[in-house]
Parts: structure tokens; C-alpha cells; sequence
């Protein structure tokens, strides 16, 4: 179990002092971070927040997921490195929609 942990379904509304505040409840918050649109610096939605030690971060997980935040249920995990969670984007192969390749 690591430390960091992605917050999901938060309002659009919460801070990153919000986040740091609320998980602070369930141990040693290090740092909170709601991320945001480059563009237009609107939160997308869900963040990521790192606690003291992994079982600050369990404590979190079993008080907060499911539990409702300023009218929405968040959602609560372990946090996964980029590199572990699959490749991005890419191209779809194969044939959609009846189009064929013809070499």
C-alpha cells in the first residue's frame, strides 16, 4: 500500500486547501492537489493526495470512499503510477464500421 491516493467525483467547487483539510481527518495529510483543465484552469473533477504513511493512507481509503462530500459521493483508491496503468490514447487497428484496408 502506498501513500498517494486519486480523489474522484469531486465538485468542481473544492481547493486543494479543501482536500488537504478533509483527509487531514483521517491522518498526516503531506499534500493535496486538484487538478486542472491547462486551458481554462477549471478542475477536472478529481485529484490526488498524498498521506504520511500507508496506513494514514488505508484510514483514508476505508473513511472517504463512498462517503459524500459537498453533495457527491467520492471515489477513493491507491493511486496507480502512470506507467502501470496502460498506455495512452492510440490509434485504433483492426476494421470498424465496414471499412476494410485493401493492400
Amino acid at each position: 500500500m502506498g501513500k498517494k491516493l486519486y480523489v474522484g467525483n469531486l465538485p468542481f467547487g473544492v481547493t486543494d486547501r479543501d482536500l488537504e483539510e478533509l483527509f487531514a481527518q483521517a491522518g498526516v495529510c503531506e499534500s493535496a492537489s486538484v487538478i486542472t483543465d491547462r486551458a481554462t484552469g477549471q478542475s477536472r473533477g478529481f485529484g490526488f493526495v498524498e498521506m504520511g504513511s500507508p496506513a494514514d493512507a488505508q484510514n483514508a481509503i476505508q473513511q472517504f470512499d463512498g462517503q459524500d462530500f459537498k453533495g457527491r459521493p467520492l471515489k477513493v483508491n491507491e493511486a496507480r503510477d502512470r506507467e502501470r496503468s496502460g498506455g495512452g490514447g492510440g490509434g485504433g487497428g483492426g476494421q470498424r464500421g465496414g471499412w476494410k484496408r485493401h493492400y
